[in-house]
């Protein structure tokens, strides 16, 4: 069995055949719709640019918080570093 699936995503009023996996097809779709919903509140705000402006500007926005999101993951794991490292400090000044 194929695990492929044909579908048609709108962007910004325009339709982009892709193939994909069928366990990504609903993220996919919700993704289309996220960045849909994105261009249409700058084309809200922003009635004198053009659609390829607001793809570009969705990108950023979506791009800019997915660079905030991995620099929180990476914070956190250093974070923890620190607490097992104060924990072993804890531990060895307690056998002195």
């Amino acid at each position: 069995m194929d695990d492929k699936l044909s579908i048609r995503v709108n962007l910004a009023d325009r339709y982009y055949p892709l193939k994909v996996d069928r366990r990504d097809e609903e993220k996919i779709r919700k993704a289309g719709k996220i960045i849909n919903e994105k261009v249409l509140q700058y084309k809200q705000k922003y009635s004198d640019k053009d659609v390829q402006d607001f793809l570009a500007m969705a990108a950023l926005h979506y791009v800019t918080k997915l660079i905030e999101h991995e620099d929180q993951k990476d914070t956190s794991q250093l974070v923890q570093s620190i607490k097992e490292l104060n924990e072993e400090l804890e531990v060895y000044l307690k056998e002195e």
